[in-house]
């Protein structure tokens, strides 16, 4: 009895000793395969996100002949070695793959800022006067909802329009520039209500080319300041008392278009019917006569009342 229960452990024995490098087999396989996934995987990534990604130009850092497969058929040191160093290799990759991507990222972003200025700057352009028309020749009016008609944009014309920054026409006398000389800018701590006062006080005393200069200069250095809608309104006015009524056309409907809510917008509408009268256009003078009557009630029943009914006056509307 003793003699067979030997014989029966010595033939389980040599069983176990060939089925465990069987069993181990199928694991080992089953890990170079996923491996082996992974590998290929990554190598398509590369070819994605480097330059060149074509296999004549670019060689995988992770190949079978860097990192062979194990023939192995028993379970070894080794064997968990080399698939260690291959996922080690793996992760080293995928942290390239990243930094690359971001790398990517932040040149797209950067293409993305430097096409939005170009784009700003083409809006700046088209701004400016002489090209503020639609391709329909006319513009949605921003007012209240009136229901009236749109209101044109200032007609194009041969010559060239003004630029928001004029110059004197000729070179101003001595005594000229010592008039100006003597119209002190104003310190009062606000240097953008300093600007448009002293803007204001050339354009008061009849320097209309120096407050020319000089309202546009403060609407350049302070667009969103409280007295912008002053600022546009009376760069308008300093153009339409110079005679020039299509660059204060310009200036009126921009103050208009850009603010409809803002303290002087009624006063460049009206002020834009009266560049419309003086160009001889009566059907935009009428038209901008109506959407003032009808956008700004309050101001044609009060403080431009006077005006309003004057230049009604002018033009026939029927």
């Amino acid at each position: 009895m003793k003699a067979m229960r030997k014989r029966l452990a010595a033939t389980t024995g040599a069983a176990l000793v060939m089925i465990l490098p069987l069993v181990a087999i199928p694991a080992q396989a089953q890990a170079d395969q996923r491996l082996q996934r992974l590998e290929q995987q990554i190598s398509a990534l590369q070819r994605a996100v480097f330059p060149g990604g074509d296999e004549r130009y670019f060689q995988p850092e992770i190949t079978p002949q860097q990192n062979p497969q194990t023939t192995d058929t028993s379970p070894s040191t080794s064997a968990l070695t080399g698939v260690l160093e291959r996922l080690e290799s793996i992760e080293q990759q995928v942290a390239r793959l990243t930094a690359a991507t971001e790398v990517n990222e932040n040149a797209l972003s950067a293409m993305e800022a430097r096409l939005a200025a170009l784009e700003g700057g083409r809006a700046a352009v088209s701004a400016q006067p002489g090209s503020i028309s639609t391709p329909s020749g006319a513009i949605a009016t921003p007012g209240a909802g009136s229901g009236s008609a749109a209101l044109p944009s200032p007609p194009p014309q041969g010559t060239p329009a003004p630029t928001p920054t004029p110059a004197p026409a000729a070179t101003p006398s001595p005594a000229r520039v010592a008039a100006v000389a003597a119209i002190t800018k104003p310190v009062t701590g606000d240097q953008g209500e300093d600007e448009y006062t002293y803007g204001f006080r050339l354009w008061d005393a009849g320097f209309f080319p120096e407050a020319q200069q000089q309202l546009a200069l403060y609407l350049e250095r302070y667009p969103s300041h409280r007295m912008a809608s002053y600022g546009r309104n009376l760069l308008g006015r300093a153009f339409l008392d110079a005679g020039d009524a299509r660059g204060a056309a310009t200036h009126f409907f921009e103050n208009y278009q850009n603010d409809p809510q803002g303290a002087r917008a009624g006063d460049s509408l009206l002020f834009l019917a009266q560049s419309m009268i003086a160009l001889g256009d009566t059907r935009r003078a009428c038209i901008a006569l109506a959407e003032f009557g009808d956008t700004y009630a309050a101001l044609a029943t009060g403080r431009l009342s006077t005006t309003y009914a004057g230049l009604n006056g002018r033009v026939d509307c029927d």
